[in-house]
């Protein structure tokens, strides 16, 4: 499972990261792609980058396989699970552009400089459930995208491909966008403010203290519930002004709907934890991370290496 979010500092910058839950780590890493990459692009979707980017994934006969990437002109996508409601196409569809699923982060930020330019782009896609190795089959994925104006949602269902805009600026896992953005009128009592004192007959009831008026929002792990634990402290950090003040704010945030090793057992008996935090500041291009084990925010500056080199760049913890 996994949360994803985005916001903007006083100046417009945008900040954007997010929560990779699982039980186990995938080995993954900083991985920079530079521009002009060339790529085993299976359908010809891609056959070479146009803008270098930087995220976290892992590397595959040399193919960068993305969990989330950001590119230097300030646009960034994350893949999130989407088991059981994800449904990509069985083969390449003609007159389509056909993009495999794992690369379809690569097409988003190796090619476009804003969420406008993506959407304008997605209406002849088609997204093919083909694995980059078989070892590694088809992740079930669906994707929020951003920049400094907006972001969306791209699901790719039984409906076909749907584009939402995410006006919260968050994403969870399953069931779809729609369902959750819905949802957040069940909780359209709650308040980072201190009610008022209440009188009942006689009584007069004031509240303990302060997170009294956050009374409703849901603690657990349930992906509907950290979605809208997730959109309320998005909604309610106060807005900050200097990269340290807005990483702060990113890691908290997620910090706010990260796992616990022994609080969520998965299907085969796992506990799932929070394998990694990460996090792009566009105004910088600085890449942030975290990781269970090492919770310290580490930091990988675009600037720092060859952008236009002929391979990729794994950077080690």
């Amino acid at each position: 499972m996994c949360s994803g979010i985005r916001f903007t500092d006083k100046a417009g910058n945008m900040f954007f990261g997010r929560n990779l839950d699982w039980s186990f780590s995938y080995g993954e890493r900083v991985v920079i792609t530079p521009a002009n990459y060339q790529l085993p692009s299976p359908f010809g979707a891609m056959p070479q980058t146009r803008f270098p980017l930087i995220g976290m994934g892992i590397t595959a006969q040399g193919i960068p396989l993305y969990f989330d990437c950001a590119n230097d002109q300030g646009l960034a996508v994350a893949g999130l699970n989407f088991p059981g409601f994800a449904a990509y196409e069985p083969q390449a569809v003609e007159g389509k552009t056909n993009i495999a699923a794992y690369e379809f982060p690569l097409w988003v930020a190796g090619l476009f400089a804003s969420v406008d330019e993506v959407e304008a782009n997605l209406a002849d896609v088609a997204i093919v459930g083909k694995a980059p190795i078989e070892q590694l089959g088809v992740a079930q994925l669906h994707w929020i995208i951003a920049d400094a104006q907006r972001s969306i949602v791209v699901e790719y269902t039984e409906a076909g491909l749907q584009v939402f805009h995410d006006d919260v600026d968050v994403l969870t896992n399953q069931p779809g966008f729609a369902w959750h953005r819905e949802n957040l009128r069940s909780y359209l009592n709650v308040s980072s403010e201190v009610p008022p004192t209440r009188t009942w007959r006689g009584a007069q009831l004031a509240p303990y203290g302060a997170g009294a008026g956050m009374r409703g929002i849901p603690g657990d792990y349930y992906s509907p519930s950290r979605f809208v634990r997730l959109a309320y402290l998005n909604a309610n950090y106060p807005e900050k002004e200097t990269e340290q003040e807005n990483v702060t704010r990113l890691f908290r945030s997620l910090e706010g709907v990260s796992m616990v090793e022994g609080a969520s057992r998965m299907a085969d008996g796992d506990f799932e934890i929070t394998i990694f935090t990460s996090g792009f500041s566009a105004g910088t291009n600085t890449y942030y991370y975290s990781t269970y084990n090492n919770p310290a925010i580490r930091a990988v500056a675009m600037g720092d290496y060859d952008l236009h080199g002929s391979q990729l760049i794994e950077i080690a913890e």
